[in-house]
């Protein structure tokens, strides 16, 4: 056993690229090398370099390979060109089972030469998402500019040239050599194993681990809220990026001109984030701190206090770009806004953002009277939704699109709109992502309602379905931020009659149109994806679905959660199997001569085992039917759960297959009707178990 490094050092790789790289790298080079027989894969990725560390075995063992070749009774030529192609005299050749054979004896072939010659095609056809050219003539590809390449088994320079016939790729060939800090110790240096170049790079100011890298930058972070008294705000996707820009993370803590804390935290927050890749802080009552966080990717003879000042310099003219937005947006109301949205596109199909607003308000007055909201709820929520989507036209959401909502409720509660409407306005986009909070108060969960039903209905009704992957109007978002807000407010709302009415208020050639039909059933689906993502038994909520969407989401999942005790239980299991086994037995005879359907006769009762049955099932059928009419789902269970013994006994003492047809029949029917009475419930057969 061997180990085998590679690492490839170039300038800076862009941040979202360098995870993906590294795991290329080495999937990739696994498969290379697969006859050596990888373990411990461990690939790394950082700024200036992506690698992989692997044990391998120290040869391909020498192998006979056997090649079959044309019939004994075949053409001479077509001997000849067998023998021809694989370089082989007649005399090697032996009769086996009337065919010409070739056995050849692969001789053993070493780690080096394995790796010599599958590496350089692996590194051409590489997979950046982007790639770019450099220098003069090459044709080879990097993301950056490739300077070094370092191969080495067990410490020996593996060697080899990337340049072909035709192509000399800058010169690069195999070495054992790299560098540290750019800045603080770009001296070269050998290479010797794994463990070797991380220690001795982290010597020379470069933390190769990419896992060390996020534990440095988190416990940085925590250490200089904690030494200031503030808290930070946690955000991991920024930590991952700046993780990939700085091989050396070094957190300093600079302070925000006060002139500039009257600014709105999310504007702020968002200004440091995007800009430039700082963290906010919140002092000890909640509030924006005065201060922010950010990355440096080297020491400092003074602490970083230059540095600092310069960050600091740099905000102070973000924010002011910001104070601009924020001091002319709020001198023309939102209300005076609404207009303009005339002449901004939302679809070419569906018009400008002006007709979509009024769909909204159209519904959300329809979704706020499903909800038993009074008229002035309604009324609210009919403003907010006018004036949900006029912060598009701003300057701030037009420099910071991800504050689209928010400073629409800011702006609003300046032009005195009221805090109901103001936070729906402010709250109609939530859940923005899985694990945002959902809008609790009435009128902003009318209008978040009402703006994804309108997205949804649009979209289906054009055809414009998610497919395989792709969603690029964020319909599966939209869907699931309905069954989120239904369900964490537990709203008793019919989702299918409100899809209709949503439809009713589309331009009138698409109404009825495209995919309509088939939105329920994607409801159903997102449904299904989020219980299954719970850990929920989402098969016994498809068994419940089989019959369609039940609109009220509220009472399927409660029916749902009945099912799910029920068949847990052993009278719910052993149901379950007699039911599949009735199932089973009818579909085999019905392809005989079916379908048996009708009421059994009870005057062809012989056994009291089918009688005790037919009896079970016409009062578990009253039961289950008035049970599932007053929504007590688990009266309804029980109900049907009763029937477990009497199918126990009827399955093991009736023979449903009489020699007497009529009896057969009668027996058929019965089955028939252990189905019916079960549908009622739910599609047994899509429960596992």
């Amino acid at each position: 056993m061997a180990e085998f490094l590679l690492v490839l050092d170039c300038e800076e790789i862009p941040a979202r690229m360098q995870e993906s790289a590294g795991q290329d790298l080495a999937r990739l080079v696994s498969e290379a090398l697969a006859p050596l027989s990888p373990r411990d894969v461990t690939p790394f990725w950082g700024a200036r370099r992506i690698g992989v560390s692997l044990q391998i075995d120290g040869q391909i063992a020498e192998s006979t390979q056997s090649e079959r070749g044309p019939r004994e009774s075949a053409p001479e030529q077509a001997l000849a060109g067998f023998l021809r192609k694989h370089g082989a005299e007649r005399d090697a050749l032996v009769l086996e089972n009337g065919f010409w054979v070739l056995n050849r004896t692969l001789p053993a072939i070493g780690a080096a030469q394995q790796i010599a010659e599958t590496v350089p095609a692996l590194l051409w056809r590489f997979p950046w998402p982007k790639s770019m050219r450099w220098g003069h003539g090459s044709g080879f590809t990097w993301v950056r500019p490739l300077r070094r390449v370092i191969c080495l088994l067990d410490g020996a320079l593996v060697p080899f040239s990337l340049a072909t016939e035709t192509d000399d790729a800058h010169g690069l060939v195999a070495g054992s050599q790299t560098a540290g800090h750019r800045f603080m110790a770009p001296e070269p240096f050998e290479v010797t194993s794994f463990g070797q170049l991380k220690s001795a790079l982290f010597a020379r100011k470069v933390v190769l681990d990419p896992a060390q890298r996020l534990s440095i930058i988190r416990d940085g972070l925590q250490a200089q809220a904690d030494k200031a008294g503030l808290t930070l705000v946690q955000d991991d996707k920024l930590v991952e990026e700046v993780s990939g820009l700085a091989e050396w993370p070094v957190v300093l803590l600079g302070r925000i001109d006060d002139a500039y804390m009257d600014l709105p935290p999310e504007v702020m927050q968002v200004s440091m984030r995007i800009n430039q890749r700082y963290f906010a802080l919140r002092s000890a009552d909640g509030t924006a701190a005065p201060h922010f966080a950010f990355i440096a990717n080297m020491d400092f003879a003074d602490g970083g206090a230059l540095t600092i000042a310069g960050n600091e310099r740099v905000l102070r003219a973000r924010f002011a770009d910001a104070r601009h937005f924020w001091d002319l947006d709020r001198k023309t109301k939102l209300a005076e806004r609404v207009a303009a949205l005339d002449g901004v596109t939302f679809h070419a199909k569906l018009g400008s953002q002006g007709a979509r607003v009024q769909r909204i308000v159209a519904l959300a007055g329809i979704v706020a009277k499903a909800m038993g909201l009074d008229d002035t709820a309604k009324n609210q929520a009919q403003r907010a939704a006018l004036l949900a989507k006029a912060d598009l036209t701003t300057g701030m959401v037009g420099e910071f699109p991800e504050l689209q909502g928010v400073m629409g409720g800011y702006y609003a509660r300046h032009d005195d709109e009221g805090d109901a409407v103001s936070d729906a306005v402010a709250e109609h986009y939530m859940p923005r992502g899985l694990n945002d909070e959902t809008p609790r108060a009435p009128v902003s969960v009318a209008v978040a309602l009402a703006d994804r039903l309108d997205l949804l209905t649009a979209f289906f009704a054009m055809g414009e379905t998610p497919s395989g992957s792709g969603d690029p109007y964020a319909l599966r978002r939209a869907a699931l931020g309905i069954i989120r807000i239904i369900r964490d407010n537990g709203l008793r709302l019919d989702l299918t009659t409100l899809i209709a009415q949503a439809a009713q208020n589309l331009p009138e050639n698409m109404r009825d149109g495209g995919e309509l039909a088939a939105l329920p059933g994607f409801l159903a689906e997102r449904l299904r994806v989020q219980l299954r993502s719970e850990g929920e038994r989402y098969d016994v909520l498809a068994a419940v679905l089989a019959g369609g969407l039940d609109g009220d989401l509220v009472r399927l999942l409660t029916r749902t959660s009945a099912l799910a005790e029920m068949v847990g239980t052993d009278d719910g299991r052993n149901l379950l199997a007699a039911g599949k086994r009735a199932a089973n037995i009818l579909r085999i005879e019905n392809r005989k001569d079916g379908p048996h359907q009708g009421a059994p006769d009870h005057a062809l009762y012989v056994q009291d085992e089918e009688r005790a049955l037919g009896e079970a099932l016409a009062s578990a059928q009253t039961a289950i039917h008035a049970a599932l009419e007053q929504e007590r789902f688990a009266e309804a269970m029980i109900a049907a759960a009763s029937l477990r013994s009497v199918l126990d006994r009827f399955f093991e003492v009736v023979t449903v297959n009489d020699p007497d047809s009529a009896r057969r029949l009668n027996r058929l029917r019965l089955l028939a009707q252990i189905g019916e009475t079960l549908t009622e419930i739910a599609d047994f057969s899509q429960i596992e178990g």
